[in-house]
């Protein structure tokens, strides 16, 4: 683990103790971290989208807040679930965007060709949470696979890290979640 990262954890763990101002700390160690997995994410987004990355950062921070509990294993582990918080904003977010529309479709996002094995542009947003909850239950570790890679934007590398496999078994993973997604979004569209 890296001075900088072993700088995080302590602090995270030192937060989740008690130490109020621990949070503060540790945020501007992360920060650089925060805003390039929000711009990956916004990057998928509409450019109409209403939510900018910055606000994306601020309500993972507000959501870290009330996150106090959670026993922080490193900074791996914040940053994953940092990803999935973001991930969880941006499809509340479409999914209220949706309900406000009469008879509306849901939100439509560009997937990277890596995730998608078919010729199809886009995928909607809330199909494809549906998807990675239906198959969480399945496999969860391929699942964060997906979530990390592609809402997260990590690399193999620091996939495996928060994941604390291989980076060949993300590769598989990665491999056969993308196999599994694309028949169950097919599904979906039918």
């Amino acid at each position: 683990m890296t001075q900088r990262g072993a700088s995080v954890t302590q602090l995270l763990r030192a937060w989740s103790a008690g130490d109020d101002d621990a949070l503060g700390q540790a945020l501007p160690l992360v920060d650089a971290d925060l805003r390039r997995l929000a711009r990956r994410y916004m990057a998928r987004e509409r450019v109409s989208h209403t939510l900018q990355a910055t606000a994306l950062v601020n309500e993972v921070f507000l959501r870290l807040c009330d996150a106090r509990e959670l026993s922080w294993k490193d900074r791996a582990h914040f940053l994953g679930i940092s990803a999935r918080l973001m991930r969880r904003i941006l499809v509340d977010h479409a999914r209220s965007r949706d309900s406000r529309k009469r008879g509306g479709g849901a939100q439509r996002v560009d997937l990277d060709e890596r995730l998608l094995v078919s010729p199809e542009p886009a995928v909607d947003l809330v199909a494809l949470d549906r998807a990675l909850e239906s198959f969480a239950t399945v496999d969860a570790r391929k699942s964060r696979v997906v979530e990390l890679r592609f809402f997260g934007g990590l690399s193999v590398e620091e996939t495996a890290e928060v994941l604390h496999v291989s980076a060949e078994t993300v590769k598989r993973d990665w491999r056969l979640a993308k196999l599994w997604l694309r028949r169950a979004l097919e599904q979906d569209a039918v």
